[in-house]
């Protein structure tokens, strides 16, 4: 059995995590470039958490400027088993006000000036996306929730935009149409390089605001969601310490979606056709299968 070593991806205004005990910040190198800033290593109730600010401290990255996979890759060579992501989003439903947590369960991508996966030429891998988001972690999160009364729906579509500009009022109309339920712009591909690192995955959507389709609220702008980010920053890790308490002094079992076994049947590309450069960068992500 194994113990569960906990990464944390903050998203806008989340950017530190206070209160862990044997804490430091640590840069972690990564052959995929720089990662978005330092790791800030800690403990609470014995278990071992992994923080990484998204943006970096100070919020310096742009969601198309982040390098996703240098974020994962570092995660994964410190020892990181799941990974919570705590996300600014704009709700597409007239049910989700700002400050309604959301634990969703599905992602559209319509991400197209990024980095999408670990695997290329000389090397090429197709993991299975089909549940984007791990059932166990939105299990615990759920609770989590519920234990410190913060408003919050279980299930649910995020679409991934590539902003940095917020949508039309026809982008949002149209999302509606598909049945989303909040916008954002940081978790694709996000999620798709944590299932290729055979890490399991899950985000809590935090609603700022309506986007821009509804009718009686005013359009979105920054002012506005700063307001909203500093109350959901601090229920976040309420609602993290919560989950922490959850796992403490519990063995980690094997992943019941076989999340951590992703890349078990997905590498296509044979053996002595394999980019030996490629082969070396993927010596974490990729290790256990190559």
């Amino acid at each position: 059995m194994t113990k569960t070593i906990l990464g944390v991806l903050g998203g806008s205004g989340v950017y530190d995590f206070p209160g862990l005990e044997n804490e430091r910040w640590g840069r972690v190198e990564s052959p995929w470039g720089e990662a978005s800033d330092e790791l800030h290593f800690g403990e609470l109730d014995g278990v071992q958490l992994v923080f990484l600010p998204r943006h970096g401290r100070g919020h310096v990255h742009s969601p198309s400027s982040i390098n996703y996979r240098a974020n994962i890759d570092v995660l994964k060579r410190v020892g990181v088993t799941d990974i919570v992501s705590v996300s600014a989003v704009g709700s597409l439903k007239e049910e989700l006000p700002p400050g309604h947590f959301v634990i969703v369960d599905q992602f559209i991508d319509r991400t197209f000036a990024r980095e999408k996966s670990f695997f290329g030429e000389g090397c090429v891998a197709h993991v299975s996306m089909a549940d984007p988001v791990n059932a166990r972690l939105g299990d615990q999160l759920e609770a989590a929730c519920a234990a410190e009364n913060i408003p919050h729906t279980r299930g649910g579509t995020y679409l991934a935009m590539e902003g940095p500009q917020f949508s039309s009022r026809a982008e949002s109309e149209l999302y509606r149409s598909w049945g989303c339920s909040v916008i954002g712009m940081t978790n694709m591909p996000e999620a798709k390089l944590a299932r290729e690192a055979e890490i399991c995955y899950a985000t809590v959507a935090m609603v700022t605001d309506y986007d821009c389709w509804h009718p009686h609220e005013e359009d979105v702008d920054v002012a506005q969601v700063i307001q909203i980010l500093t109350d959901n920053a601090e229920r976040s890790r309420a609602m993290l310490r919560r989950l922490i308490g959850s796992i403490a002094g519990k063995d980690r079992t094997p992943c019941p979606q076989g999340h951590d076994k992703a890349l078990e049947m997905a590498i296509i590309t044979a053996p002595d056709a394999r980019d030996p450069e490629l082969l070396a960068k993927l010596d974490v992500v990729a290790g256990r299968v190559l």
